[in-house]
Parts: structure tokens; sequence; C-alpha cells
């Protein structure tokens, strides 16, 4: 569910970035007062994440724009479909397009590209996540789209949960250490999370007592290991070059999650359109 209060805070700096001194072309064209409906069409197959963001989107830029809805977040469109209709002021209503419409074309391209993924492990034990790898201003509603698509949140940010990389390990001298000074600082109730890379390190790994482990870019022969190995001491998390060729063949080994930065770094946007 999206916080309505976090979405208006991150919706007025995008309207801030786009209306900064105003909309000169609609402000000579369009006179205040001009009234318009307007129609948002679903241009390709998908699912829609993102309704409410695009209605916040205008109604912070003119709170007597109204509304109907046909679709809610999570449920499949095909192309032609009508998603929603808007009424009102035409000045207005052109001011909030564009933001409104890049919010809900990447929204919905996310979640369609996640339920394909989610789809293509169902009936294995393991679950589809997301990461960092987010448009810097674009996290909160990425994540959110991830969740629609029917995908698992990672940490939201560094103070969100602790995960061990390559470089911290390089940074303090081994698995070994970077456990052992993680878990004399922190408190009680954190998980812990670190990267390997090799059976040994996931043996080490799980010696110092890691709570998930992260299985960097190994093969599936070496997932299969691990999870063999680890016989459920730890949750393990596949990572690396995951993608919809070989994610069943991961989701078999028995990993407990995937992984995959690309549902957010490299989003194809869902063509959706807004027609007067």
């Amino acid at each position: 569910m999206i916080d309505r209060l976090i979405a208006q805070r991150l919706i007025d700096s995008y309207l801030m970035e786009d209306l900064t001194w105003g909309d000169i072309t609609t402000d000579i064209l369009v006179p205040k007062g001009t009234k318009s409906k307007g129609y948002v069409y679903a241009k390709d197959d998908g699912i829609i994440a993102g309704i409410d963001v695009f209605l916040m989107v205008f109604n912070t830029i003119d709170s007597d724009i109204e509304y109907k809805k046909y679709f809610k977040d999570g449920e499949a469109v095909k192309k032609g479909d009508l998603i929603l209709e808007t009424y009102g002021d035409l000045n207005s209503c052109l001011k909030a397009e564009r933001v409104a419409l890049n919010l809900i074309q990447r929204m919905s391209g996310i979640a369609t590209y996640v339920r394909k993924l989610s789809d293509m492990i169902k009936g294995t034990n393991a679950r589809l996540t997301d990461t960092r790898k987010t448009m810097p201003g674009l996290r909160y509603f990425d994540k959110y789209a991830v969740s629609v698509g029917g995908g698992v949140n990672h940490r939201y940010n560094l103070s969100d949960g602790i995960l061990i990389k390559d470089n911290h390990i390089k940074a303090v001298g081994g698995i070994k250490n970077a456990l052992t000074m993680i878990k004399s600082g922190i408190s009680h109730t954190k998980k812990v999370e670190i990267e390997v890379e090799t059976i040994h390190e996931l043996k080490e790994a799980l010696k110092y007592g890691a709570d998930i482990i992260m299985l960097d870019n190994m093969t599936i022969d070496m997932m299969k290991e691990a999870v063999e190995i680890t016989n459920g001491r730890a949750i393990l998390e596949a990572s690396g070059n995951i993608n919809e060729i070989n994610i069943l063949d991961v989701a078999k080994t028995g990993v407990d999650i995937i992984s995959i930065g690309a549902i957010t770094h490299s989003v194809k946007a869902l063509d959706i359109s807004y027609d007067l």
C-alpha cells in the first residue's frame, strides 16, 4: 500500500523539477477554466501499477480534477483497455500529464516484468526480490511496483538491514573478521547477511554465524552444493546474472531468495497513453 505522506513529498519534488517556472506553452495556449475529459489507455499488455500515484499527481496540480478508475493496481490490462479517465481544468491536466505518465509507465513496467519472472518460478520455494539498484528519487515507487508484481522487497536503504559485501570483507581482512565485528556491534534483533563467491567462503560464513548468505554469481552446480551444505542453517539468496532464461534453473537448486537488479535498473516502461 502506498503511504500517501511519503508519496506526496516525492511527487512535490517531481513537479517542482518539471514546473520550476510554470508551463509556458500551456499557459499561453489553454486558458484556465477550459474543461476537458482525459482517457488513460493501455497500449500494450501488462500489469498495472501506480494508478493512485497517477491521480495524486493530477490532484496535486488541481484538487478539483475528478476521475473514474476501471482497474486497480495488480490487475492485468490488455492493449486498448481504458484504465481510467479524468475530468477537469485542461490547463491543469496538461501540466500534470507527463509526470503522471512517467510514473505509471515505469511502475507498470516493473510490475509486469516481476509478474512474468514470479510466474516462472511458481511451484518452487524461491521468492523473487529487488535490490538497491533503483533510480535516485524513485526507489519508493520502484519497490512498491515490485510488490504489486508479486515480488518481495529487499532492504530499502543502507540503514534498513545489514549486508556485508565483498569490499567490506576486503576492508577488514576476511569473512571471520567481518562477521565477528558486525555481531559485536549490533542489537540481538538484527539479522546479518553476507556475500560469498565460493563454497569455501560459504562454509566460513556458516561457521561464524551468518543468518543470510548471498551466493554471488555462482553456477547452478555450486548453488546446489551450497544448498546441500547449508541444510537450512541460513537463508540462501542467489544473485548475479539471473534472468528469464535461467531463473527457473536457479529456483530449482533450492535457494530461498533470488535477487535481480534488472527488475528496477533496466525496466522497460509499459506503454500507456493519456488522450483528450
